[in-house]
């Protein structure tokens, strides 16, 4: 286990309308340098099917720009965390990042979570949850395989009402 300081800059400018949070990068992601690089992660392939663009294999700036056009801000609950590899379940010693980055800039109309341990360490770990409630979705990493790939784009089509 190692303590992991969060390396990505958040994803947001004012015109983002919801949140995607996960909770820290996974060892994959942080060697690419941005968000939901694992190749087994099907984060970019439910956004694919959610809007219809393929989002694969196209640069990290690129999706950056894709996802500010379609108002998606994305980041991650924690800015620091004790963690084995991209295990979710033994991060220790979370430290929360300062979402008021986004709040205070954007007009951020929904929060989501990438995972139910996301959305725990928001509630538990920030104070944004009466104000910016946030709903569960169901993780894209490769470790959720009880959902399949049309199954998350149905579940993650909800996003779609608040853009």
């Amino acid at each position: 286990m190692s303590q992991i300081i969060h390396p990505l800059k958040p994803i947001y400018n004012s015109d983002s309308r919801i949140l995607i949070l996960g909770t820290m990068p996974s060892p994959k992601s942080r060697e690419y340098g941005f968000y939901y690089m694992h190749p087994q992660n099907r984060f970019w392939r439910v956004m694919e099917n959610l809007f219809g663009e393929a989002l694969m294999p196209i640069s990290a700036e690129d999706k950056t720009k894709w996802l500010l056009k379609k108002r998606i801000a994305l980041w991650d609950v924690l800015y620091s965390c004790d963690i084995e590899n991209a295990a979710d379940s033994s991060i220790k010693n979370p430290v929360a990042n300062d979402l008021n980055i986004i709040f205070n800039t954007a007009d951020i109309k929904k929060v989501y979570a990438t995972g139910k341990k996301a959305a725990q360490l928001y509630n538990k770990y920030t104070d944004f949850g009466v104000k910016y409630p946030i709903s569960t979705l169901p993780s894209t990493s490769p470790a959720n395989c009880a959902f399949s790939l049309e199954r998350l784009t149905q579940e993650y089509s909800q996003i779609k009402k608040y853009l």
